[in-house]
């Protein structure tokens, strides 16, 4: 059993009865390949959360003062988390990003970059439109809905892949494409309400 696994179950032990975590949409997740996993962002938890309840294992970009922290720091990277610094062009974690997808795996990006204080959506930074124009990645969109509060329900949908084909041969910017991604998120959440 690998770390991940291991903290998974874990995690998973702990917040699925706590939460009352409810997942749906489980068929719209490819099986293989490169995934852009992109979700609303309500909680620090949100990560966690999106961990225990994809089929598959994801890859997250963590703030990197988070690495820092003396052992938190190496459990976050054997969950497969890697640093960005925020509020900079960090070259290095968007090659790591464009790695992860283009070596057939699952990345989670919260596009918003931090987390809605109101819980409700906010604009997408076109980081997500870069990292989905720049490889053959399936670009999936995802909402976790519903207060993190103890024994109440915890929502979790993922929607339908999101074409990139029509954004590609209009030559879309990154930020009409980020756009395109929030507005699925927000539909998602618009139907479960």
């Amino acid at each position: 059993m690998t770390f991940y696994s291991f903290a998974r179950s874990v995690v998973s032990t702990i917040f699925k009865p706590w939460y009352r975590v409810e997942v749906s949409g489980l068929e719209n997740f490819p099986k293989d390949g490169g995934v852009l996993l992109c979700t609303n962002h309500i909680h620090n938890f949100d990560p966690l959360i999106v961990g225990i309840t994809a089929p598959r294992p994801v890859h997250f970009m963590a703030k990197e003062e988070i690495f820092k922290v003396p052992v938190l720091g190496n459990i976050v990277r054997k969950c497969n988390a890697f640093p960005v610094k925020r509020g900079k062009g960090d070259r290095e974690s968007l090659r790591a990003g464009l790695k992860v997808l283009k070596d057939g795996n699952v990345f989670g990006l919260f596009p918003e970059g931090t987390r809605s204080k109101t819980g409700e959506i906010g604009k997408g930074l076109s980081g997500a439109g870069f990292f989905a124009l720049r490889t053959d990645a399936v670009v999936l969109p995802c909402a976790i809905i519903g207060p993190y509060k103890s024994l109440s329900k915890l929502r979790v949908v993922y929607g339908k892949p999101i074409s990139m084909e029509e954004m590609r041969s209009k030559k879309a910017s990154a930020e009409e494409v980020t756009e395109l991604i929030m507005s699925e998120i927000h539909k998602l959440i618009k139907e479960q309400r």
